[in-house]
């Protein structure tokens, strides 16, 4: 597994001065890490998982200046090329890039889920999001029951909110 911490420093370069970004996704990948761990993920899922974690929100800096929006739809858009360039830099392979390319593209679409760290990533950014959006709690309930798959994730949503 490459260090964790290189992502990390390029996504603190990339989105530099933007603390609530930050925060956001060291939260995620926080999350996605422990379920992923709790799951027993192989060690190649799981650090899909956290690489897709760190960078899951990447797009949203391009999607301000581009579309003046944060919106989901336009994080799928513009997400998955900044995440490959930097990937790349960082000496990613093509398939690995790939696959975080796609859960970037895919993170605010929440049916046909295809594989457990896309399933993951979804319930480590509820976990957050439920936080941060200051999203009910019957509204919480409701995304527990909706889109939590994992014993770990609906745990921890339980925990923390429910």
């Amino acid at each position: 597994m490459k260090k964790v911490s290189e992502i990390i420093s390029a996504m603190l370069e990339y989105y530099a001065g933007d603390v609530l970004r930050i925060n956001h996704f060291l939260k995620v990948y926080a999350f996605a890490k422990a379920i992923g761990e709790q799951e027993n993920l192989d060690a190649n899922i799981q650090e899909i998982l956290e690489t897709a974690a760190l960078v899951h929100d990447i797009g949203i800096k391009i999607s301000e200046e581009k579309y003046h929006s944060s919106a989901g739809n336009f994080q799928q858009i513009e997400g998955p090329t900044i995440a490959q360039k930097m990937l790349e830099r960082l000496g990613y392979e093509e398939s690995f890039i790939e696959r975080i390319c796609f859960l970037i593209a895919h993170h605010h679409t929440y049916t046909n889920i295809e594989g457990i760290d896309y399933q993951i990533l979804i319930e480590a950014d509820f976990l957050v999001n439920i936080f941060e959006e200051k999203i009910s709690l019957e509204a919480a309930k409701g995304i527990k029951e909706k889109y939590f798959k994992t014993k770990t994730g609906a745990r921890f949503l339980e925990d923390l909110y429910l």
